[in-house]
C-alpha cells in the first residue's frame, strides 16, 4: 500500500454544535472545533451523491444495510492506496474507507470501530450479515492488538467466506472490530485452530452517540465564510501582484476541470481583459468539451480553442499505449497544440493562470507559484490557489454558483483524458457504465496489442498496461494470477526507433524525453552484449534495462518503449540517441571487429561471431558512432 504524503497543512475540522465540517478551529457560529484525523495528503472534498449511492451499494451487499441512513454532510478523503480509496467522514469521524481492490476488480467497504456502530447498533443480527461474535475471555486480546482466533468465535453468519469484510462483537452485541475473514463462517463455528479474523481496527465496547441531520451544503458554506474570505482575499492579491509585475497579456488555461474553473472565476474577479485557452486532446470527455464552451460564453470571454482530431489513435500504433513513466499523450495531444496558440496569438508570449493546487503530488507541493513554463516558449504560469484543498474549491464553486462539469457527479473525481494511465482502474471500470462505446474502443485496441506482443488479457483487464514497470503490488498480482507481462514477439521488422517530439519537464526533476522502437526488444540479448555499458552504467530487471550516466538516466523496456531524463533538452536528446543507437547495436551486430580496434580499454572482444562489451567499460562511447550498424542504417 501507497504511503502518507505530507503536502501541506491537514486542513479538516468539526464543528459538533453545527454537525459540519469547517477548515480551521473556530467556526461561524464561535464554537471551537475538533480535529478530525484523517491520512495525508489531505486533499479533502465533498460527497455527491452518487458516491454516498455507491458506499450505500456496497455496504448493503456486505452487511445487508446502509452505511450512510440520514441526510447529512458527508466528505471524503483520497487516501493512498494501489487504486482508489476514500475515508468517509460523516459527523466528525471517519467511519471507514471504501476501495477499488484489483485483485477482485470490485469496490470493497473497510469499516472501522465508528462505521460498525453505524451499522450494528440496534439492530437485530438476523437482519445483518458479515457478523462474528467472540467470547468474553478473548475481548482482551484483541484489544491488545491479537487477530481473532477461531477458538474464541461463539457464533458467526454461516455465509460468511474467506477474505469477507467482517464486524466483530461481543456476547452483548457491541461492536469490539473490524477486519478480513481468513476463513468461512461455518469453519469459524467449528471452533478449530487457526486465524478466524485479521482484525484491522479495534476499541472498547462503548454506545455511539449519533449527532443531528438535516445540514446541507450552504450550511457549511456558512460555517467555512470567514476561512473562504480570507483564501480568496490571498488568491486576489497574488493574482493582482503578478499581473502588474509583466507587462503580457493574461490567459487562463482551462481543462474543463474544477481547479481550472476556480482560477477563472477568480482572475475574473480581479481582471477585465484576459484570454481562455483550451486544447481539445481528441481523447477528452464530450461532456468536457461543452463545458468549455459553455464556459467562455458565459464569461464572454475569447476562447482560444485548438483540437488534436485523432492524433492520438495515429499515434498509438507507434508508441503503443501510453503509461505512467511515458505519457506520450501530453506531447502529442496537448503540449504541442498549446504552444501553437500561444505562437498564434501571443507574439511576446503569456501569462497562463492554472488550477495547480500541492495537495495534488509531491512534484506540484514543490513548484514555484510562478514559474517559466520549460515545454511552452513565451509563456510564464502562474497558480493562484496552490494552497487550497478540493474543500476550498467546492466550496467557492458552491458559493458562487459556478458551472462545473457533470461528471463530477457521475464518479469521477478528476477530469482529463478519459483513456489518461494515470486514472485509478476504478474510473476506467466507471467508464464502460457511462460511456461504454469509449471504454470498448479502448479495450478493443489493448487486447490487440496485448495479443501481437503476447500479453495476458488480465494484462489489460486489470489496468496493467497503465506501467512499464509495475509497482510491487500489482507485480504481486500479475504472479499470482499467472498473468503474463514481459512483451514477446516473432514479428521481424526494421528496428525503426520513433522519438515522440517535445519535451516536458520530469517528475524527479530536470526534462525528459520518450521513444519507442517498433518491436519488443529481446533485453537478454542486448544484456550479454554489454552494449549498453558504452553509454553508462546498466542494471537489469525482468522486463526492464536502467542506464545511469552523471545527470543522465534511461530506462529501456521490453515492450520497446525508452524514457530517458537529464537536466537539459540538449543532454537528453544526446542521451538518448546513445541509447537508442546501443541498442540497434546490441540487437544487430555482425561482429565485423570495428569497436574492437576503436577501445582505448580493450575491453571489447568477439565471441560468437558478436562483439561483446566487458564491465572495464569506462562509459567513453567512442564505439558508438564509429559503428557501420549506427552509420548506415
Amino acid at each position: 500500500m501507497s504511503k502518507p504524503l505530507y503536502l501541506g497543512e491537514i486542513l479538516l475540522h468539526w464543528c459538533g454544535k453545527c454537525n459540519v465540517p469547517v477548515l480551521g478551529t473556530k467556526c461561524a457560529c464561535g464554537s471551537f472545533t475538533k480535529t478530525v484525523t484523517i491520512t495525508p495528503p489531505g486533499d479533502i472534498r465533498p460527497a455527491f451523491d452518487y458516491d454516498i449511492q455507491l458506499i450505500n451499494f456496497v455496504s448493503m451487499q456486505q452487511f445487508n444495510a446502509p452505511l450512510i441512513d440520514d441526510k447529512k454532510v458527508v466528505v471524503l478523503n483520497k487516501a493512498p492506496y494501489d487504486d482508489r480509496m476514500d475515508e468517509i467522514i460523516v459527523d466528525g469521524v471517519v467511519l471507514g474507507s471504501i476501495r477499488f481492490e484489483l485483485d477482485s476488480l470490485k469496490w470493497v467497504l473497510l469499516l472501522r470501530v465508528e462505521g460498525a456502530r453505524y451499522l450494528f447498533q440496534c439492530k437485530s443480527l438476523s437482519d445483518m450479515k458479515n457478523w462474528v461474535i467472540l467470547e468474553h475471555d478473548t475481548v482482551k486480546f484483541i484489544l491488545a492488538g491479537a487477530n481473532l482466533l477461531a477458538p474464541g468465535v461463539i457464533d458467526a453468519d454461516p455465509n460468511i467466506q474467506e477474505k469477507d469484510e467482517v464486524v466483530v462483537l461481543n456476547p452483548d452485541g457491541k461492536v469490539i472490530a473490524t477486519g478480513r475473514a481468513r476463513m468461512s463462517g461455518e469453519r469459524m463455528k467449528e471452533r478449530h485452530k487457526g486465524v478466524a479474523v485479521k482484525v484491522r481496527d479495534k476499541d472498547e465496547a462503548k454506545e455511539k452517540v449519533l449527532l443531528c441531520g438535516g445540514q446541507s451544503w450552504e450550511d457549511v458554506i456558512d460555517a467555512n465564510k470567514h476561512f473562504m474570505e480570507e483564501f480568496i482575499a490571498s488568491s486576489h492579491k497574488f493574482i493582482k501582484n503578478v499581473v502588474s509585475s509583466m507587462n503580457k497579456p493574461v490567459t487562463v488555461s482551462y481543462s474543463g476541470g474544477k481547479d481550472s474553473l476556480v482560477v477563472l472565476q477568480l482572475v475574473s474577479e480581479c481582471l477585465e481583459d484576459f484570454d481562455i485557452l483550451f486544447a481539445d486532446t481528441g481523447i477528452e470527455f464530450p461532456e468536457t468539451v461543452v463545458n468549455a464552451k459553455e464556459v467562455s460564453e458565459l464569461y464572454g470571454k475569447p476562447l482560444r480553442f485548438i483540437s488534436s482530431g485523432n492524433a492520438f489513435w495515429e499515434s498509438a500504433n507507434s508508441f503503443g499505449p501510453p503509461s505512467v513513466e511515458m505519457r506520450w499523450c501530453c506531447k502529442v495531444c496537448k503540449l504541442g497544440p498549446i504552444a501553437q496558440i500561444i505562437e498564434e496569438n501571443y507574439k511576446n508570449g503569456c501569462l497562463t493562470f492554472i488550477g495547480q493546487r500541492k495537495y495534488e503530488s509531491d512534484t506540484r507541493a514543490k513548484s514555484e507559484r510562478v514559474w517559466k513554463n520549460p515545454w511552452v516558449g513565451n509563456q510564464v504560469a502562474a497558480a493562484p490557489i496552490q494552497d487550497w484543498t478540493a474543500m476550498h474549491v467546492w466550496l467557492y464553486i458552491f458559493m458562487r454558483g459556478l458551472l462545473y462539469n457533470p461528471l463530477y457527479e457521475k464518479g469521477f473525481d478528476r477530469i482529463g483524458c478519459w483513456l489518461c494511465p494515470s486514472c485509478s482502474v476504478a474510473d476506467f471500470y466507471r467508464l464502460k457504465e457511462t460511456h461504454p462505446e469509449f471504454a470498448a474502443k479502448l479495450e478493443d485496441y489493448l487486447l490487440k496489442h496485448a495479443r501481437k506482443y503476447g500479453l495476458s488479457p488480465g494484462w489489460v483487464e486489470h489496468g496493467l498496461w497503465r506501467w512499464k514497470k509495475l509497482p510491487p503490488r500489482l507485480q504481486e498480482i500479475a504472479k499470482t494470477k499467472g498473468i503474463s507481462i514481459t512483451p514477446k514477439s516473432a514479428i521481424k521488422s526494421t528496428l525503426e526507433f520513433k522519438m515522440i517530439s517535445g519535451y516536458r519537464p520530469c517528475k524527479q526533476g530536470g526534462v525528459s524525453a520518450e521513444g519507442s522502437f517498433d518491436i519488443t526488444l529481446d533485453l537478454e540479448k542486448i544484456k550479454s552484449s554489454g552494449m549498453l555499458e558504452a553509454v553508462g552504467r546498466v542494471a537489469f530487471m525482468e522486463g526492464v534495462a536502467s542506464v545511469f550516466q552523471g545527470d543522465n538516466s534511461a530506462q529501456i523496456f521490453a515492450g520497446g518503449t525508452v524514457t530517458a531524463r537529464s537536466d537539459s533538452e540538449k543532454n537528453v536528446r544526446e542521451f538518448i540517441q546513445s541509447v537508442e543507437r546501443s541498442i540497434m547495436r546490441a540487437l544487430r551486430c555482425s561482429g565485423c571487429g570495428v569497436c574492437v580496434g576503436k577501445c582505448p580499454q580493450n575491453v571489447i572482444v568477439i565471441k560468437n561471431k558478436i562483439a561483446v562489451i566487458g564491465k572495464e567499460c569506462i562509459h567513453c562511447g567512442k564505439c558508438i558512432d564509429i559503428c557501420p550498424v549506427v552509420k548506415f542504417s
